[in-house]
């Protein structure tokens, strides 16, 4: 198992630094993939290469580090002379760190790009190399998969969609055996969860609301069925509805009628702080991302966890539970890279079963390749959930494609509701408001 390159990264940071002071010298709804038999990275692929080529892959998931070292010894012994050096920053600097990467010398060859908006302004910058045309694995993604990986304005792909997420809630199986608690199927039955582990001394929700970007996520995961998941997204996007609809404004109140069963001084808490809760058996319950699944993994082994898709709550539009999700992200080629032959054969493994089954495996999250099975029983159950009643994770997939972003003004306006500054019908005029500033509705015909 390979070790970062202190030097490499040491030399990526010097010129970051350079690039910098330059700068400032001269004046910034997801479903899941069709079942069909996934394209394999042509043989020309694994012809060895006319000189030794190292590659640098940027990364946001300093955690994955050894796991994605595995994954690509793989891909080394299958192509001598490569050497892929996996490089990663800290989660809230990388976007910077990366659009400075990419303007010149000292930059990835293969960088993490986020999804959708996120992606965006490096599309934008044309720091990109557009991928459709030249990557056939491409092939093996469905339509709204890749919808996370394309340049709005132009249509071209510029990135290998590599993850799906999807919502659900944790909770402590020891616990909930130790009170007599089973998973809950209706509103009513989550409420006497909720009631039941407060009463005995827990915390009944794990939420953190000082780190804003996770309010959103708790929203969805409670709320999409009462505002009508797919069903309100269509209509949003279309211009028949808003924001300030009755309906999602009742979700909104949802999360703050949960209030009383999150931690005391709910603001005040962090998500470290909430998934510290959890792991240390204070909590009971913990709304979060498929991508937990490996932290749990890692940091607490001998827990026996279980996963539980939030019961739709009374008068909901839609009266079953949904499962929140989106495409994660996706691995695209710097457009100044000298080895992007190299680079775009990387990419192009990284759409094949081969790279799905290892990341699924490793990585421990949910591969969008058909095909690939979750070993662990977490994400399994996630995998489950996610083809039976996908929605979009509303704010992510579809309002961060300008500023302010859905993302920002819902968890900015729920976090001032906790405090009670805001009501409901407040915030959703907020979000409301914002997203005017930028997003114009596509009306039937357009």
């Amino acid at each position: 198992m390979k070790s970062r390159s202190l030097l490499l990264k040491l030399f990526v940071v010097l010129m970051l630094v350079v690039l910098v002071a330059g700068c400032a010298q001269k004046a910034p709804p997801t479903q899941a993939p069709a079942q069909e038999k996934p394209t394999e990275a042509p043989q020309a692929a694994a012809t060895q290469p006319t000189k030794n080529v190292t590659l640098t892959v940027w990364s946001w998931r300093s955690e994955d580090e050894d796991a994605y070292n595995e994954i690509f010894d793989v891909y080394e012994k299958k192509h001598p002379g490569v050497t892929i050096e996996f490089v990663t920053f800290v989660n809230t600097d990388y976007n910077n760190i990366l659009a400075t990467g990419l303007t010149g010398e000292g930059g990835p060859d293969v960088a993490q790009l986020r999804a959708y908006g996120g992606l965006q302004p490096l599309v934008e910058a044309g720091q990109l190399v557009p991928l459709d045309g030249k990557v056939k694995t491409l092939s093996n993604f469905s339509p709204d998969i890749l919808k996370g990986a394309m340049g709005v304005k132009d249509g071209h792909i510029y990135g290998v969609p590599f993850g799906i997420q999807a919502v659900a809630a944790y909770y402590n199986k020891g616990i909930f055996n130790k009170l007599g608690l089973s998973e809950p199927k209706t509103w009513d039955e989550f409420i006497n969860v909720l009631e039941t582990l407060k009463k005995e001394g827990y915390i009944p929700l794990a939420v953190p609301a000082k780190d804003t970007w996770m309010l959103p996520i708790v929203h969805d995961a409670v709320g999409a069925p009462r505002y009508g998941g797919p069903e309100f997204e269509k209509k949003v996007l279309a211009g028949e509805t808003d924001f300030t609809d009755p309906n999602y404004v009742a979700s909104i109140q949802l999360v703050k009628d949960l209030q009383p069963y999150m931690p005391e001084n709910v603001v005040g808490v962090g998500y470290q702080d909430s998934r510290t809760l959890f792991l240390t058996e204070r909590a009971g319950i913990f709304i979060g991302g498929s991508f937990e699944v490996g932290f749990w993994r890692n940091q607490g082994p001998e827990l026996d966890l279980g996963v539980f898709r939030v019961p739709p709550p009374p008068d909901s539009v839609i009266d079953h539970s949904l499962t929140p999700g989106w495409m994660d992200g996706s691995y695209g080629v710097n457009a100044h890279s000298d080895a992007k032959e190299e680079a775009i054969k990387l990419v192009e493994w990284m759409g094949t079963p081969e790279f799905g089954q290892l990341f699924t495996e490793k990585i421990k999250q949910l591969s969008p390749l058909p095909g690939t099975k979750p070993t662990d029983p977490l994400l399994a159950q996630f995998a489950k959930f996610y083809e039976e009643t996908p929605t979009p994770y509303l704010m992510l997939v579809d309002f961060r494609y300008g500023s302010p972003s859905g993302s920002t003004l819902l968890g900015n306006g729920i976090q001032k509701m906790l405090l009670g500054e805001m009501t409901a019908e407040e915030v959703a005029r907020s979000v409301q408001e914002g997203i005017s500033q930028w997003f114009k509705p596509k009306k039937s015909g357009q």
